[in-house]
């Protein structure tokens, strides 16, 4: 079995590094819209993780329960809490079916019982800053806004339901610098290390 947890830095392609390394292996890849995917058909509505890593304190739950799950009444409210233990159960059912590469959803922690391969991605504020950019079409200050933006709300979300730090080598196999290798570079980069590692067959 080979799973790959990716987490990434806003703005340094970890989501492009992690599909190239599950295009490579031949192995299913789960982003934040597959990751939704596979709520639904695990009885949860699309919508649950829409917002996936924006800290909010509240949910309509009839908004995201399709099946009747936990007994939750129309009009019922859902914490943050009640949310990632429902992210949990679906995570827990991708990497329980085999091979995958998993983006983000703080995926290391809660398969931190399965031989997995964690990895961090990131890069240089500048070579971050300019993909932003190129790739949102904004500019120089916007796009900066954005990438400190986007990291608080990774790394409140991370730390909170982790316990860990995110980004911090610690917690990770491996912490590498997209910017030196590129993005397909970066994902042979990866494979190569897993393989020496013993995590990837």
């Amino acid at each position: 079995m080979c799973i790959i947890n990716v987490g990434r830095s806003f703005g340094s392609g970890g989501g492009y590094v992690g599909q190239a390394v599950a295009a490579k292996l031949g192995i299913p890849f789960y982003d934040n819209e597959l990751i939704s995917k596979a709520a639904e058909e695990n009885g949860y509505s699309r919508d649950l993780f829409a917002s996936g890593e924006r800290k909010r304190s509240i949910f309509s739950a009839s908004s995201f329960f399709t099946s009747g799950r936990m007994n939750l009444t129309e009009g019922a409210y859902v914490n943050e809490d009640l949310l990632f233990k429902a992210q949990s159960e679906v995570i827990r059912s991708i990497g329980e079916k085999g091979n995958a590469v998993i983006i983000g959803r703080c995926a290391d922690y809660i398969l931190r019982d399965l031989s997995c391969l964690n990895v961090f991605v990131d890069g240089p504020e500048k070579y971050r800053i300019e993909r932003i950019m190129k790739a949102e079409g904004l500019t120089e200050s916007e796009a900066e806004k954005l990438m400190r933006r986007k990291d608080r709300t990774r790394e409140t979300y991370y730390n909170y339901y982790t316990f860990g730090q995110w980004g911090h080598a610690s917690n990770y196999h491996l912490c590498v610098d997209s910017s030196i290798l590129g993005i397909d570079g970066t994902a042979e980069y990866i494979i190569d290390f897993g393989r020496r590692a013993g995590l990837i067959p």
